[in-house]
Parts: structure tokens; sequence; C-alpha cells
């Protein structure tokens, strides 16, 4: 897929959304012929990048062109980066911060030419970039003259850089309402311009790879309603509701009375905006309520919860299945979606430090076989499990064209820096759902009681509902 950046674009300060914010109020910066020492840049760029195990075109702010890489028979990336100016030479080779180059990208210091999804490859070879002892000492020297060269000629006022996440140590209520905030609530229309129509904010699910995005999305509600076997009449709980997608198709498909709850505010009020319009209030209700606050026992014939687990907390697991297993009624059933890591618990790395600065600081993965463990020790019994890896990273494809598609259009509601941390976090996330490092699961279960589980013999009621 190719994906042309729109380079050089303006930067403007975006409406008090909430969420993901700018933190500047204006970018001032000298001409692109008003900055010196483009020789001593490309020098620097070709030291840091001469063993990349492949070849990669770089442009300077004069449009000066930089070949670099180790392999000299290779073949021409499909991308450029580009450097606006020195001082993100500078620190490319002076800076401590792993994500100085994502940060970069943000700001519109750094840009990507080309093939986006290719760019992002290059994080599978920062380590080919470190440096000896020697070379950094020498390479630092060069950065110092870059930036003294320039020292006049510097922006005059801070740059645009996203907002970073509270820092979450607990899983407490207050952190996960401040990170679930922090990440929904960065504006309703922004996200209505790349998800599906009905704002569905989690893995589709495609019959083959050429279906839509809004009829994947309606099968993966549908999908989901089958797997629980939803009867007229039943009491459905969606915790992590969104903007209550799930909850109207089950009240209006499947005769339910449906109860959500969330912990963004912004999301509530499209929920019950559209719960009205679909005149579904007497069956319909959503709440603003932390999961663990629900009260009762034995309240609900099902449950889901879709694309909220990852912000549970590793260690809050025992609480959120326990709860669960406490809300469902004897004989209910429990789906449970959500994405899982490929090694166990939530390790520091550069992927992980991206998604807790940028985008869920409440975030936490772990392997799919911990996660089971974790609702057998809640004396669940799981009666299906079911990969959906390559459907969320159709997903993401999707939702990726859609963001960047709209890219005028998004700066109405968030400022430039915010519409780049989105597009890198789901391209980003695109390529790790293709390459394997993460996946994501459906795991249905029931409560241990005795005798079977209410569920057919065979998964064909899942797809056939005929035979439901």
């Amino acid at each position: 897929m190719q994906n042309q950046v729109h380079t050089g674009s303006a930067m403007r300060p975006a409406s008090a959304v909430g969420g993901q914010m700018p933190t500047a109020q204006t970018r001032l910066t000298p001409s692109p012929s008003a900055y010196r020492g483009s020789e001593l840049a490309a020098d620097l760029l070709t030291r840091l990048f001469r063993r990349l195990p492949m070849n990669l075109t770089l442009r300077l702010w004069n449009d000066a062109t930089v070949r670099v890489g180790a392999d000299p028979g290779a073949q021409e990336s499909p991308f450029a980066l580009v450097f606006r100016n020195p001082e993100v030479v500078c620190s490319a080779v002076l800076g401590r911060d792993p994500l100085r180059l994502a940060e970069a990208y943000f700001r519109g210091d750094l840009d990507i030419e080309g093939d986006f999804f290719a760019a992002l490859a290059l994080k599978d070879h920062l380590l080919a970039l470190q440096m000896s002892v020697g070379e950094q000492i020498g390479a630092a020297a060069a950065a110092m003259r870059l930036r003294a060269l320039n020292a006049d000629r510097r922006p005059t006022r801070i740059q645009w850089s996203p907002s970073h996440g509270h820092t979450v140590k607990a899983h407490s209520k207050a952190e996960n309402r401040d990170a679930i905030q922090f990440h929904y609530d960065v504006s309703n229309e922004f996200y209505a311009l790349w998800l599906d129509r009905a704002m569905v904010y989690s893995c589709a699910y495609f019959e083959t790879p050429d279906v839509g995005l809004d009829a994947a999305q309606e099968a993966k509600l549908e999908h989901i309603c089958r797997k629980l076997s939803l009867r007229p009449g039943e009491s459905f709980l969606d915790i992590g509701c969104g903007w209550g997608a799930l909850v109207i198709h089950a009240a209006q498909r499947y005769g339910v009375r449906a109860h959500g709850v969330t912990l963004s505010p912004r999301q509530l009020q499209v929920a019950r905006e559209r719960i009205a319009q679909a005149g579904l209030e007497d069956r319909v209700s959503v709440e603003l309520r932390d999961y663990r606050d629900l009260q009762g026992e034995s309240v609900y014939d099902k449950v889901a919860s879709i694309g909220m687990f990852e912000h549970v907390g590793l260690k809050n697991l025992p609480v959120y299945f326990s709860t669960v297993h406490r809300l469902l009624k004897p004989h209910g059933l429990f789906l449970n979606h959500g994405i899982t890591h490929d090694s166990e618990g939530w390790q520091r790395s550069l992927s992980t430090e991206f998604i807790n600065r940028y985008v869920f600081p409440d975030g936490q993965l772990d392997n799919i076989s911990n996660i089971q463990h974790a609702m057998e020790r809640a004396r669940f019994e799981i009666a299906d499990v079911e990969a959906l890896r390559p459907h969320y990273a159709l997903t993401l494809r999707h939702w990726v064209a859609g963001l960047e598609r709209n890219h005028a259009r998004a700066l109405q509601y968030v400022g430039e820096a915010t519409y780049r941390v989105w597009r890198l976090y789901m391209a980003a996330c695109a390529l790790e759902f293709e390459a394997g490092d993460i996946g994501i699961y459906q795991v249905l279960a029931g409560k241990r009681v005795a005798g079977n589980l209410p569920l057919p013999l065979t998964r064909r009621y899942m797809y056939d509902p005929q035979r439901a």
C-alpha cells in the first residue's frame, strides 16, 4: 500500500476536545535556505545509518539527497526520510530518548514520503544504528558543531508535540478513568472520520479481504451476538460499550435488554443519542461507571467485553474476571475479546513505551495462555477460543486509509501532532499484527456449574442463524 504524507503542512491549534492535544501555540520556522551545514548533516546521517542492512534515501531541508545503508546491491527504498532542519539531525545523534525519531515526526521536523508502512519497518533495524564509543564521540562533536552553526536559526517558539498520558502504576479507578478519557475523549468527530458508520473501535470480522469496513464491523457485532447465543428477553451487559454499537445491535436484532458501561463521557453522550434515535430507551441503557462498581450477583444472562480488556492491567485480572463471574447468572455466558502479546507479561520495550506514552497510558497485554489460566482460576469454563489476528490487521489498514483520506478534515478537530500520533500508532499496530508480535482472541466461557453450558454441540450455530 502506497501512502503519501503531506509534507510541510502547517500546524494549527486543535479545539479543546480533551485527550491528545498539541502543547504549543505557534510554530515559527526559518526558511530552509537559512539553515547552514547541510554537508555536515549529510556526513552525520551517513555515519548514523551506515550499518543499516538496507538502502535508505534521506533528504535534507535544502533538497540535498543522501543515500545510506550497508548493502550497496539492495534496491532503492520505497520511501524517503525528510529532515526539515539541522536540529532534528542533531537530536537523532545526541538524543537519549529511544522515541526521539517518533517525536520528530509528530512535530513535523521529520517527514516520510512514499510507502508509510515500509518506513515503519525501520523500527526493526534500530539496533543497527548503535555506534561504538569512539564513533559516538566523533558524531557528538560533529552534531555540536552543526547545532552551533544554526544557533541563531533555531525555531523561536516551542514546536508542536503530542500530550503524554499520565503514568499508570496501580490501574486504580482514577488512573483507568483518566487513561480512558485521555484516549477516547479526543473528539467524537475525529473518530467518526475513519471508523465505520456504527463507530466500532475494535477488530472487525472479514468474510473475505475485499469486504468493506462497514460490512465487516456489522459482521463482527453479529458474530458476537450469535456466539453468545443471545435470546429475546435476556439481560445483556457490555463492559466498555464505546459509542453503543453492540448494545444497540443486540437489542434490535436479538430482543435483549442491554446495559453498557464506559468511562468516557464523550462516548456516553453519543451512545445515549443513538439509543434514543433508535427508539430503544425502554430496552437499552448506558452509564458512566467502572466495571468494578457494578453491583449485584447473578444479574446478567450474557456479558461481553470487546476491546476493553487491554485497559484492565495484568495485576487486576483476578478482580476483572471475578467481577464478571459475580455478575453472571448460573449458566451465563461471557465473551472476552482482547489483544494479546506474543510473550508473557508486559515488559518494557520500544513498542510498549510508545503505546503507554502516547496512546494507551494504562495498556498492558499478556499471552493467550495466561489469559485463559486467569479465567479458569476465576471459575470459568472455556467453551471456545477464536484467533482474529488477520482481521485486526485488515481493520487497521482500513482505519489508516480512512484517516489519511480525511487528513484535512481531521485538523478541524485535532492538531497535526495528534493526527500523526494516530497515523503512526495504527500503521505500526497493523504491522505488528501482520508479523505476529501481537494477536487478538475471542474467548467464550461460562460459569463452571453442574451440567453442560447452554450451547449447541457444534459451532454451526455461530454461522447459520437457522441452527441457533
